[in-house]
This record gives C-alpha cells, structure tokens and sequence, in this order.
C-alpha cells in the first residue's frame, strides 16, 4: 500500500509533484529505487519538450581559479522564479568551473563550423594507417570525432565532478526537475597571459 508518508518522501528526494510521486510508487509497487527511475524516465521525457521553450531569464555567474582563470556564464531558464533558486545558482557554478577546468571552445556540436569538422576528419585520415575498407575508416574517423566533441563541447564534456555524466545530462535532468527549458547561453574563459 501506498503512504502518504512515501508519496511525500519521494517528493522531498525527487522534486517531483505530489502525484506524479504517488503514480511512479504505484507504477514500481512501492520501490523507492524503482520508483525515482520511473520518474526520471519520464522526466526526461518531458524535458524534451520543454527544450523548445523560450529562455529569457536567468543569471549571470563569474566563477575564478586561483586568479589565473576566470569564467564568465549565462545560464537562462524561463521564470524569474527558477533564476532566484539555490539549485539553479549551483548548477550556473557548477557549469562555470567545468568551463574552468575544461575549456571548451563551443557550446553544442552544432556549434562547431562545418570546415573545423572537416579539417579534423582529414587529420583523422591521415593517421589511419593500413589497408583498411572504407567502412572501417568511416567508423575510426566517426569514433574519433566523438572524442574530438568531448574536449571542445561543453555540452558533451564529462562533468568534472561527476565524470560518468555529461554536461547535457546534468542540465536534462535540471529541466525535468524544475519543469523549465534550461539554456547555456554563452560563456567567456580568460586565462592570465593568454592571448585572445
């Protein structure tokens, strides 16, 4: 049977509305586990519909290293409301030192001018060495790539806290607790002696 109490914990652990608490218990018999994961599921799912939704809101963060390295991030969502929330400042910070540590150079991949991707995929060629079929060098080529898009995008960078998760993973999950689209803006990294 289904408690109240249980219903309000999950919503304390999760975020989530009270019934959407109350059907993810019922959905996993009563499994907290099983519970939270059927709410993720559908979180994400509904946070890809609201990745289309206007950002206008938000906030701008400085997060500085030692003074060497300093990041300046716009991080927008759609209310005022979420802009003012503690989670939503942590997640701004959390952004900006991954910009720190990281240095990505754009965004998204889509980002990434067409000519940068092919200059790479011909460097790519030309280490690929042997007889290989054409498949095969598509597939090394496409594999690299992904690499490439690990160290130059934010989005599809290992968050450094948490290296098993991606960037676009950790704002996913954001937007399907907040119930806003979430939107990395632009960002600014200056490095002392560095030049632009």
């Amino acid at each position: 049977m289904i408690t109240a109490q249980m219903v309000k914990e999950l919503r304390e652990k999760t975020g989530a509305a009270m019934m959407e608490c109350k059907k993810a218990l019922e959905a996993s018999g009563g499994d907290f586990d099983k519970a939270i994961e059927y709410l993720r599921q559908k979180g994400l799912a509904t946070a890809q519909k609201k990745a289309t939704r206007t950002a206008q809101e938000g906030i701008i963060t400085a997060y500085i290293h030692m003074d060497k390295i300093g990041v300046l991030l716009e991080l927008n969502c759609e209310t005022d409301f979420v802009a003012r929330n503690e989670e939503f400042r942590q997640l701004a910070k959390d952004i900006a030192m991954q910009i720190a540590a990281s240095n990505p150079q754009y965004i998204t991949r889509e980002d990434i001018p067409e000519e940068v991707i092919e200059k790479e995929k011909e460097i790519y060629k030309t280490q690929i060495t042997g007889n290989k079929p054409p498949q095969v060098v598509e597939k090394i080529i496409l594999g690299k790539l992904e690499k490439f898009y690990e160290e130059v995008c934010l989005m599809d960078q290992p968050f450094i806290k948490e290296p098993d998760r991606k960037i676009k993973d950790l704002i996913t999950e954001k937007i399907a607790k907040f119930g806003e689209n979430i939107v990395v803006r632009r960002f600014a990294r200056f490095q002392v002696g560095e030049k632009q």
